[in-house]
Parts: structure tokens; sequence; C-alpha cells
């Protein structure tokens, strides 16, 4: 009896403390298990596709004031009035609700979180170099992520169907046959790594792709070559028509799975060899959160917390360096990226914000080494 009641004595002191050491983790998923709809996505009414035609199906156009026209300081400009190059920019989640299995584009108070804190803190990165295009979407709920049966990606297939019918709009009726840089973090990186697949690789306009730019959503590396090998992952940082990715973590995150084989790509060097990028590296982390953001522990409580601030810049913020598939964060030196809502020493929705000058200037590199390489290109064609 007393072996029986030290061994249970046992087994609840080491479930408390594994309970204790992934508080935050467990924390996270009772949050997104509270956000699952509560009906079947075939039994829903889905909302009216989008017709993007419309102009108000669209987050960011360049020749219309938005979100997506900030600039963190007075050392760049926003110059999409004049760039010869565009970036087709796909929003993460910002649908954290179980109503639906897809958000509604009338959703008035997601809208505002798409604009308000991701056009402003990732699409905005481009803007210096491009003309910012950024369609409104079916986005599908965050619980997609987590659903283990067939509801959760046909969500995401719905959502991806809106977006690849927005990019042929962009190219048939906004594109004009520039080149042009296809962006996007977490959910629109899911889409934009199928847009890859199924629009890009294999046509001509893989010819015209600068780079692309899909963050904070894992990419295996030999499904991504073998699917998709005329866009290979870029290697140096003025290297075009290639891909760039990476997922921020700290030293006390948690891994689900095996990452060791995803793409990581140093957004401080531009390299995969996993040699460390020292902060002073860092040309400027940028958050437009305004004070301090470690309150915010429930991602359903966004849109109360972050939205209408000034832009906040601090140069040297972060070290960065590729290792086992994802970039480790060593420390960050500011107060303004304490938010945790996926976990602990996860900074996927810092995936820009802790690079965001760093990024803007290799956007920049990288548009002007491929205007000059076609423009040697179309000038030897013409006996130059």
């Amino acid at each position: 009896m007393k072996k029986a009641l030290w061994g249970l004595a046992i087994i609840v002191v080491l479930v408390g403390g594994v309970a204790l050491f992934y508080r935050e983790e467990i924390g996270m998923a009772l949050a997104f298990r509270a956000l699952q709809p509560k009906h079947t996505f075939a039994s829903q009414r889905a909302a009216a596709e989008p017709n993007y035609a419309d102009l108000r199906n669209w987050a960011a156009l360049p020749d219309r004031q938005d979100a997506a026209d900030v600039v963190p300081d007075s050392t760049v400009t926003d110059n999409q009035a004049t760039a010869g190059v565009d970036v087709f920019f796909v929003h993460p989640t910002t649908y954290f609700k179980p109503e639906h299995w897809n958000q509604p584009l009338d959703d008035a108070r997601t809208n505002n979180l798409t604009d308000e804190f991701v056009l402003k803190n990732q699409a905005s990165v481009f803007n210096s170099c491009c003309r910012v295009y950024a369609p409104r979407y079916r986005q599908a709920t965050i619980y997609s992520f987590m659903d283990s049966g067939t509801d959760g990606n046909a969500a995401l297939d719905l959502a991806y169907q809106d977006v690849e019918r927005a990019f042929d709009y962009y190219i048939a009726n906004f594109n004009h046959e520039r080149p042009f840089i296809l962006a996007g973090h977490s959910q629109g990186s899911v889409h934009i790594r199928r847009l890859l697949e199924k629009r890009i690789t294999g046509t001509e306009l893989a010819h015209r792709l600068v780079a692309a730019y899909p963050v904070g959503f894992p990419i295996n590396q030999v499904e991504y070559a073998k699917a998709i090998p005329d866009v290979p992952v870029c290697s140096t940082p003025e290297q075009t028509g290639c891909l760039v990715t990476w997922n921020s973590v700290g030293p006390k995150a948690v891994s689900f799975g095996d990452p060791s084989q995803n793409v990581c790509v140093n957004p401080l060097s531009w390299h995969t060899d996993g040699r460390p990028a020292a902060r002073e590296t860092n040309l400027g982390a940028v958050t437009y959160q305004g004070g301090r953001s470690d309150g915010i522990t429930n991602l359903a409580a966004v849109p109360e917390k972050l939205l209408e601030s000034a832009p906040v810049v601090e140069a040297g913020v972060a070290d960065a360096w590729c290792m086992g598939g994802l970039l480790q964060v060593r420390e960050i030196r500011s107060e303004h990226y304490g938010a945790r809502p996926m976990g602990r020493d996860n900074y996927h929705i810092y995936d820009y914000s802790l690079f965001h000058m760093s990024i803007r200037k290799n956007a920049e590199i990288r548009v002007r080494h491929y205007q000059e390489q076609h423009s040697r290109t179309a000038l030897a064609a013409n006996g130059g």
C-alpha cells in the first residue's frame, strides 16, 4: 500500500512539474481550443466570395492611403508612387473567433487588426522598394492549424482559393508585367508557398520573381526543392529569383515535431550556413505597438492591446543564427517584445519586427540587383 501511495505521489509530482514547465504552452493550447468552431466546415454557410475588382477587398494598394504606407523614421521613404517593382503580400491569421471556419470579410474588428498591426509591422517593410498589394481573403480561423480532422484543411483550402484568385487578378489588372516580390507571414506564408507551386514554378512569372519571403511557417528543404526547383533558397543577400524564410525562437522555446530539415535563412546575414550574426549587424527592430506589450497572453485580446500607436525603432535589439531549422535569438534587448502568445520564447509574432530595417534594406538590395541584371541583359540583347 505504501509503495502504491509513493508511486502515486511521484506521478503527481512529475505531472505537476511537467505542467509547471510547460504552463505557457498548455495555456496556449487551451486558448486555441476555446476558439474551435462548434460546427463542421461542411455545415457552415461560407462567407461571400470576394470580388477583387472591388477595391474594398484589398487591404493595401499603392495608390491609396493605407497602413502599408507607414515608415518608421525619417531615414526611409515610402517610394510606392515611383517603384518599378511590386510586392504581393498575404497577411497572417488575424481571425481569432470560433463563429466561423473562415473570416467573413465584413468583420470590421478583424480587418482593423489586419491593417493596424500586420500591415504596419510587416507589409510596410517593402514600401521603400515596391508597390504594396495586399488582398483581404477569407482566412482560416486560428484553430484550423490545430484541427486533427478535415475541417481545418478545408478552411485553409478555401482561404488559398481567394489568395490565388487575388493574385491572378493582380497579375491581369495591376502588375503590367513588372517584376514582383511575393511575401507573407504565418498563414499568409502557407498560401505563398502553395502559390509558388501552383502559379509560379515552370512559368514565365518565375523570371519576374525578384524574391519570395514566406516568413514564419516551416518549409521542408527536401520537399520544397522537389516541388519548386526553379526558385531555390537564397544563399546570398543579393541573389534574386529565390526564397527566404525563418522561424524565430529563443533558447527556452519548445519545438513540436522535428524542425531540423526546415529552410532557415538568417535575416541579418542572409546566409543559411549557421554562422551567428551579432546584434550589432541588426539595423533596427521596429514595432508600432507603442509601450510595453508583455501583458498580452491571449491572441484573441490582441486587437485592443496593440493598435493605434507610434513606431519605436531600436538598433541592435537581437542577434540571430540558424540552427536546427530554426532562427535562434539568444536575447532581445528591448521592453517592447515581451508578449509570448505562442508559448515561451516563441517569437513568431515578431518574425518581421525584430529585423524590420534589415529586411527593408535587403528587399531594396535584391530589387536593385534584379534591375541591374535585367538592364544588362536587355542591353546585350539589343547589341549594346
